[in-house]
């Protein structure tokens, strides 16, 4: 490492430490390249000194602290393994003892010979030949020894060590380190607080300063504690600035009126063969009063599997259809519906086919395969094939009542005359910026409708949804039959094919989904071992299943291979369908009752629970089996909550509980970072961060009084995308 004394939060690491290309890569796979990112990378948890110790008192298993020299360092590969390991002696008045250190070569050139240092870390080996693995270090300043600053139990000496996330090439042991160096700069007292300080006052949370301090070097575990709770706070309150700033520019927009939306949704509704549950009926009413409101409606309808969001999207949709836009006698105004799939997007162009076919409006489809109008001038009942440039010119010109589509929908060319109303499906699948441009198609901002199929805990919701008003569909429509969820254990595999060949005997269908498309890569030692859907396919089709038509189907095929297979599984034509979890999502095939998960545990249990809701379509009893890998307690814990639950929302709720949303969803995908995640367990911490980000943005709408809270805003909206 080389340090220079001139050292800025926005400086590049490149520029005062020296790394290696495999260093660059970990640093930038974890989100660290500049001297601020290393501050913000907090530990996952820390570990206490031992008890101090000499060479001649080591125990295997123990943790202790000594002090002594450090010396012949050196970096080598361990023969079997191929690891890198450096190799040292320490030694004090007692005797000597080996340490190593694996994955750390640095260390070797770190230490000058004979450097007096303090060790801390785990006893490995034997009782006749210990030693130490992968203990900390703590260069002692000269002279500290004969002062006495390290006698027996060190008092007044930091005896807890953090715990960095890591990366291959970066080890914690190297957080440290660099961090040490960061501090002895000075540049953390140089760091704004992106905090108000009232608020700070408020809620009792330490400076930026002293937070920093305390996290990385926390001389007891209050220090930590109190670091923690403030930047947890800082995270949320943070995204719900950056929440309740889209809001008030959402609030401040004019969209069209729709005068008599509730007598029209209510014509809708008594046409459809079976009345909508209470909670549908909720939902509609939710959104038909914000059809009456100046601004345009911001929401989130969350319903779990099944629950019948569709129905309360056509409902709301016909409301908008059937309404004539302002000082106008003829057509209407305009609806667009945004789905992440072409799949997904041809199964609701024939659903909204379905409702809309008895009126005299123009319905069409628009995705990267092409374009289609209904109805047909040859054939009032059936859609047709348009070229994409003469959709466009009707859509522009509001001839098209209702366009659906996938991320085509956005394209620049696609303009429409009067878009009252824009519906996106499965809103996590798109981020702000794609959500904004559906939204300024028009010539006056439209009411937006979110709709996902993924249980998200309340917590969750608020944070991630801050500036949305949130719908929930708590129940099922009547008439759809409980699934039964099975763990299948290795012995029991064709116990477990025989039931499913009685449901094929009946005429029913089934999916078989694979974690991966491919077989692994021998070569590669670290590949997923698990099992593909292509040799599955092959597998079932020649060995278990030969009698029934076995298809294949992922994400890495053509959009038309995807749709022709699709098709041919909707039609009966294909009977066992093996896929990867492209159809996590809303693909609705009710004849398909049962459902096989290879390698259950590799999946999220929310993901789990999307899948198994593509066979809870129909009143036939569906069947959900689940195939483990392993049988790691964790792994075992998780796959029998899904049996014994068909909640989705408790599920979620269970599974924060126990593991944080991060691994409930994709840390990735939601954008948080683990200390942010342990606020979510915080339903008090979360109101709290909500209603003071919406009264300071009441205040001071753009920030222009809080500099430091505006940069880390734009830094988290840059961040967020999976919404």
């Amino acid at each position: 490492m080389r340090y220079n004394p001139s050292m800025s939060p926005s400086d590049q690491l490149t520029v005062h430490f020296r790394l290696t290309p495999v260093q660059k890569t970990a640093l930038k796979k974890l989100g660290v390249v500049t001297v601020y990112d290393l501050l913000y990378h907090f530990p996952s948890r820390y570990e206490r000194a031992g008890a101090s110790a000499h060479v001649r008192e080591l125990i295997p298993g123990a943790k202790v602290s000594m002090l002594g020299t450090l010396s012949k360092l050196k970096a080598k590969k361990l023969w079997k393994s191929r690891r890198t390991a450096t190799t040292g002696i320490f030694e004090d008045a007692s005797g000597k003892v080996n340490v190593m250190w694996f994955n750390q070569p640095y260390i070797a050139s770190y230490y000058p010979e004979g450097s007096t240092v303090k060790l801390t870390g785990s006893v490995a080996g034997t009782a006749e030949k210990p030693y130490l693995a992968n203990p900390q270090v703590e260069l002692v300043p000269a002279g500290a020894v004969s002062e006495g600053l390290f006698s027996d139990g060190d008092a007044g000496r930091p005896d807890i060590f953090p715990v960095y996330p890591e990366s291959k090439g970066v080890t914690s042991l190297w957080f440290y380190h660099a961090l040490q160096r960061v501090f002895e700069s000075g540049i953390v007292g140089t760091i704004e607080d992106p905090l108000p300080d009232d608020i700070r006052t408020r809620y009792h949370l330490p400076d930026i300063a002293t937070s920093l301090i305390y996290i990385h070097t926390p001389e007891k575990d209050s220090h930590a504690e109190a670091a923690r709770k403030r930047f947890s706070f800082e995270e949320i309150f943070t995204l719900q600035t950056s929440r309740a700033r889209e809001r008030a520019l959402n609030d401040a927009q004019i969209s069209f009126p729709i005068p008599d939306a509730g007598l029209a949704a209510e014509r809708f509704l008594t046409h459809i063969p079976y009345p909508p549950t209470g909670a549908q009926d909720r939902a509609i009413k939710e959104i038909l009063s914000d059809f009456t409101k100046r601004q345009p409606m911001a929401r989130l309808l969350e319903g779990d599997v099944g629950a019948g969001k569709t129905l309360v999207a056509a409902a709301t949709a016909y409301a908008v259809v059937t309404s004539r836009p302002p000082e106008r006698r003829s057509g209407t105004l305009q609806v667009a519906y945004m789905a992440p799939t072409e799949i997904l997007a041809q199964q609701h162009f024939r659903s909204f086919i379905g409702y809309f076919k008895h009126l005299p409006i123009n319905i069409a489809l628009i995705t990267g395969s092409g374009a289609q109008k209904f109805p047909s001038k040859i054939s009032r009942d059936e859609p047709t094939d348009i070229s994409r440039s003469q959709l466009l010119k009707w859509v522009a010109n509001g001839e098209i009542a209702m366009l659906i589509g996938t991320h085509a929908l956005i394209q620049k060319s696609v303009q429409f005359q009067h878009l009252a109303y824009a519906i996106v499906d499965e809103q996590h699948r798109f981020g702000t910026k794609q959500r904004r441009a559906l939204a300024k198609k028009g010539d006056a901002a439209p009411h937006f409708l979110s709709m996902t199929a993924t249980p998200i805990p309340r917590t969750l919701a608020l944070t991630m949804y801050g500036d949305l008003d949130i719908s929930v569909l708590d129940e099922l429509p009547p008439g759809r039959a409980k699934i039964t969820t099975k763990i299948v254990k290795p012995d029991a595999r064709s116990a477990c094919y025989e039931t499913v060949r009685a449901e094929l005997k009946l005429g029913r269908q089934a999916y078989v989904i694979c974690p991966r498309i491919d077989e692994p890569d021998p070569k590669k030692w670290n590949a997923v071992q698990a099992k593909s859907a292509k040799s599955e396919a092959a597998r079932l089709q020649n060995d278990i299943f030969p009698e029934y038509e076995v298809g294949l189907l992922h994400g890495a095929m053509k959009p038309h291979e995807k749709d022709a297979v699709m098709e041919s599984f909707t039609r009966g034509d294909i009977t066992v369908l093996v896929a990867t979890s492209v159809v996590e999502v809303g693909v609705n095939v009710p004849n398909a009752t049962c459902i096989l998960i290879e390698g259950a545990e590799r999946f999220g249990l929310a993901q789990l629970h999307q899948l198994r809701g593509r066979v809870m379509r129909s009143s036939h009893p569906p069947l959900c089996f689940l195939l483990p890998e392993t049988k790691s307690t964790i792994s075992m814990t998780r796959l029998k909550a899904l049996e014994s639950s068909s909640d989705g929302f408790k599920l979620a709720e269970s599974d924060l509980a126990a593991r944080g949303a991060g691994d409930l969803y994709g840390a990735k995908q939601w954008g948080v970072t683990d200390i942010g995640m342990e606020a979510l367990k915080n339903p008090k911490l979360i109101s709290a961060a909500r209603e003071e980000a919406r009264a300071l943005i009441a205040k001071d709408p753009t920030l222009s009084r809080h500099a430091a809270l505006a940069k880390r805003v734009a830094s988290a909206a840059s961040e967020i995308h999976g919404e």
